[in-house]
């Protein structure tokens, strides 16, 4: 399992300062958020767009991602239409199908892919370390940084357990099913999954006092601000702003 497949590359998004990627995605997600119509989140999926292909990221990896989200808005795609209020479209025996309904829905649409595609495109070409690194420097509360840090850094390990532990099982001949043997199967599976997370942490924390740790990360090498990460900065505000000025006109 790797979370860090999108990082492994040498763009221009990959050398960017982490700060500076932080600070321009937080304002862009939030705005896009937040507009309404088709216009603006259009105009944000293709900024969404142009920063992927800047990213250069691989598109099976980066379609297998969206995949997963569209399966979400997919739902909305079959509730949403046929019971949001508006002028009636066509119908479908008893459900009719408004046309403001048809547009709510791919307002949503283009915004979660925007969203998705701007975050993978411009934090998911960072390593972990080196996020975890710019949110201190961006004041966060370091015990929530290094709650995402462990999150993130281990999730990877329990999923490793949990293969481990379904491969015990299928060696054992284990068929799922729909009877109690099946759930109780499973249900010993999460159980020693938790046992086994505790016990992990354990060794984890142990190993990490005798290192010394003492609450906060040594750092070594720090951020600096270059004239690509300036530029970057400045692009991304204006096309920000921009989007901000047409939503108050």
């Amino acid at each position: 399992m790797h979370l860090e497949e999108f990082a492994e590359g040498a763009s221009l998004l990959h050398r960017l300062d982490p700060r500076v990627k932080f600070i321009t995605l937080m304002a862009f997600i939030l705005l896009t958020a937040v507009v309404k119509g088709l216009g603006l989140p259009l105009y944000a999926l293709a900024v969404s767009t142009v920063l992927v292909a800047v990213a250069r990221l691989p598109l099976r990896k980066l379609v297998n991602r969206l995949a997963v989200v569209n399966i979400f808005v997919l739902l909305l795609w079959i509730f949403i239409p046929f019971s949001y209020p508006g002028k009636e479209l066509f119908s479908l025996g008893p459900l009719t199908v408004s046309q403001e309904g048809l547009l709510y829905v791919l307002s949503i649409t283009m915004k979660t892919n925007a969203i998705v595609l701007a975050t993978i495109a411009i934090l998911g070409t960072s390593e972990i370390f080196s996020l975890a690194h710019a949110l201190v420097h961006l004041r966060m509360p370091e015990k929530l940084v290094h709650l995402f840090f462990f999150f993130y850094r281990y999730i990877s390990v329990l999923h490793e357990e949990y293969i481990k532990l379904k491969r015990a099982m299928t060696v054992r001949c284990f068929t799922p099913g729909t009877n109690m043997h099946t759930y109780r199967s499973f249900a010993y599976l999460v159980g020693m999954l938790l046992v086994r997370s505790y016990e992990r942490s354990q060794r984890i924390y142990q190993a990490m006092l005798c290192r010394g740790f003492d609450g906060r990360f040594p750092l070594i090498r720090h951020f600096a601000l270059t004239g690509k990460d300036i530029i970057f900065c400045i692009l991304m505000v204006s096309l920000t702003v921009s989007m901000a000025m047409l939503v108050l006109l």
